[in-house]
């Protein structure tokens, strides 16, 4: 059964358990995965990595980010003494670094994380690279984090500009970040600007995915939620009940009412 044939389906099974949300399953599989490619290959080959960076992913989705963040630094240390420092697949997971340092509000070692992530990409694969673009949307949302409005706004901007140009301006990723410039722009004060970029997200996720769809799609939810919480600002309180109501109802379908 330790085939590395074997191996290999067994991890790609991880792979759809966890794309099932059925964790637990996953979590057997990458775990029965990791041992026998540590056994049949070592514990450094990159077959064997990626598992590991697979079960990191996989407990950072059920919240154990110290078991995570092993992995991820198991992952991290093997890919450069493979592969070196500026391989992508190395890049990958100093970026996953970044976003588990970012969840624990670890935000000067995310930061340090996702500038070495964007210089290697930039280098890798250019500017305007979708992976590259990416990157600078994460550090436009620490930046945010952070109270840096204005090189959140620049980072955001960026990302906006090379995710229109690779994918469209309908594209869920391009929307992504319309709705991260909403929010920056409603921290500004500056809500005009604001509603409008929830505007077009919503109607942007309405035609890439259709009316129904983005009744229970959850990045249409939050710009519905991000519109209540901007027309409750400007006191246009009838408004705002309409967009939270939509979201709650939404919400509620997808998450269920113990969430």
């Amino acid at each position: 059964p330790d085939h590395t044939s074997t191996l290999s389906t067994v991890h790609n099974l991880g792979n759809l358990y966890k794309n099932q949300g059925r964790l637990k399953e996953a979590e057997a599989m990458y775990e029965r995965a990791l041992q026998g490619k540590e056994k049949a290959l070592g514990p450094d080959h990159t077959s064997t990595l990626s598992t590991v960076h697979n079960l990191g992913n996989l407990y950072k989705n059920q919240g154990r980010l110290k078991e995570a963040e092993a992995m991820y630094e198991r992952a991290l240390q093997g890919k450069e003494k493979a592969w070196g420092p500026d391989h992508t697949s190395t890049l990958d997971s100093v970026e996953c670094l970044g976003n588990l340092y970012k969840n624990q509000g670890r935000l000067k070692e995310a930061e340090a994380m996702y500038e070495r992530a964007l210089q290697g990409k930039e280098k890798a694969w250019g500017p305007d690279h979708t992976s590259t673009l990416s990157t600078v949307n994460n550090l436009g949302l620490l930046y945010s984090d952070q109270g840096r409005l204005k090189e959140a706004e620049a980072m955001y901007e960026r990302a906006l500009q090379g995710k229109e140009k690779a994918w469209g301006p309908d594209h869920t990723s391009t929307l992504s970040t319309v709705n991260n410039l909403g929010l920056l722009y409603s921290d500004q004060g500056r809500l005009k600007e604001a509603e409008a970029m929830y505007e077009r997200a919503l109607q942007g996720y309405e035609k890439a995915l259709g009316a129904d769809a983005i009744k229970t799609y959850i990045p249409a939810l939050s710009a519905l939620q991000n519109l209540g919480s901007l027309f409750e600002m400007l006191g246009e309180n009838s408004k705002a009940i309409s967009y939270y109501s939509k979201a709650q109802n939404g919400f509620l379908s997808v998450l269920g009412s113990q969430n």
